[in-house]
């Protein structure tokens, strides 16, 4: 099988193929028939907490229940974690902006927040409220130049941040509000489980300590200093607007205050969850795309059609190292639902011709080597990407925000 390669990647891009694919076959760790548990969604009176649906999958004459492992959103997500590996261990040589928090006095956990971890990416409120070179970030030379890109001219964003253009962004906390500009995904996975069969999750709790319920007289108060919880003592406890102490409680559950259940001690009755139990899946498949279509619809305003395809080439090179490295960081999704490949790893060229895909090898070293050749290729072409550090700093009201926000969730009992 080829190794794919710059070249082939650039005259994939410049035209003779729509798109990029990955498709990896992948089972529970425990083996056919364990269980693996997808992420669960809150729907009102739903059957299932999961999200389910039934797909046609080739001829088959009855379509597959299948259910979501893992969405495109969140592989996303992984998918950028993958690429800031790759940053952060000098392998992989591009531009990604950052807001800096080490020297925040503590208020924050952060030593620094990258696009790669930013929920909007470029776009996202983080950066607005952050400084360069002491000015807000949108009223910087680069930040109003990100303010006007749009997909007819993503100049800006291509020199500043080009992960943002392969994993879409719309700048709708920006100046111009709803109004901003949306960039569309060229990258875009998801892991599904095919012929789900949905079961059953026990749960229980046997207090060692065998503490049951308390007398009225005796009841738990919710302590007026958080770092306590709770006190017997009812001129600690905190009060309501009467001066009343607060019998302990919990947000979001039902029984009588003040009981030590409210308080985590006791025990829990066994129970059984059939909403969320977690599923059986005959295999899982991860379909990854990257679109060579959608990223020749990107515009570089004032460069030629080489500059153009250089561009959209290095765009697709981070998607293709973001697949390679999220495909050796493994496919452990969250608690109970660590999926193995059953084979390794295979990209395919799609044409629009309706040929066969043209099978192609890939791993991390190719996929570095690609994206180095691109970026200088880029450069060569007069549209290189930025190589010095983006770097932000905090706002002081943002990180006002940050130590407001945080006095106020010290002082409330947690949601069970």
């Amino acid at each position: 099988m080829p190794v794919l390669t710059f070249k082939r990647l650039h005259d994939a891009v410049a035209g003779d193929a729509v798109a990029l694919r990955s498709r990896m076959t992948l089972q529970p760790a425990g083996g056919e028939g364990d269980k693996v548990f997808p992420p669960s969604y809150y729907v009102q009176n739903a059957e299932h907490k999961y999200a389910v649906e039934e797909r046609q999958v080739g001829d088959n004459a009855n379509p597959s229940v299948t259910v979501l492992l893992d969405s495109v959103a969140s592989q996303a997500n992984r998918a950028e974690e993958a690429l800031l590996e790759g940053w952060e261990r000098g392998d992989l040589a591009f531009p990604v902006p950052y807001v800096d928090f080490s020297d925040d006095g503590g208020v924050t956990d952060y030593e620094k927040l990258t696009v790669l971890e930013a929920p909007h990416r470029l776009a996202d409120a983080i950066f607005r409220d952050s400084l360069m070179d002491g000015t807000l970030f949108r009223l910087s030379g680069i930040g109003q130049a990100i303010t006007d890109a749009t997909p007819r001219n993503a100049t800006a964003l291509f020199q500043y941040s080009p992960t943002s253009l392969l994993f879409g962004m719309w700048d709708s906390t920006g100046p111009k509000g709803g109004l901003g500009s949306k960039f569309q995904r060229a990258y875009v996975s998801e892991i599904v489980g095919f012929n789900a069969e949905f079961g059953k999750k026990v749960g229980s709790r046997i207090d060692p300590l065998q503490i049951e319920k308390v007398s009225t007289e005796d009841k738990v108060f919710n302590s007026a200093d958080p770092a306590e919880v709770w006190t017997h003592d009812q001129d600690a406890a905190e009060k309501d607007k009467k001066g009343n102490p607060v019998p302990a409680t919990r947000k979001g559950e039902s029984g009588e205050a003040g009981q030590p259940s409210k308080i985590n001690h006791g025990n829990i009755v066994p129970s059984i969850d059939a909403q969320a139990g977690g599923v059986t899946i005959s295999k899982a498949q991860q379909t990854t795309v990257i679109s060579f279509a959608a990223l020749r619809k990107l515009r570089f305003k004032g460069y030629d059609r080489n500059a153009e395809t250089a561009s959209r080439t290095a765009i697709a090179a981070l998607g293709v190292a973001a697949i390679a490295y999220q495909q050796e960081a493994d496919f452990d999704l969250r608690s109970r639902c660590l999926l193995l490949p059953t084979h390794s790893p295979r990209l395919e060229l799609l044409g629009r011709d309706g040929s066969a895909a043209e099978v192609v090898d890939l791993d991390r070293a190719a996929a570095a080597e690609i994206l180095t050749a691109a970026a200088a290729h880029a450069k060569d072409a007069g549209i290189g990407w930025t190589t010095g550090d983006v770097r932000l700093t905090p706002a002081p009201k943002l990180l006002e925000l940050i130590r407001r926000s945080r006095k106020q969730a010290a002082t409330e009992q947690p949601a069970e």
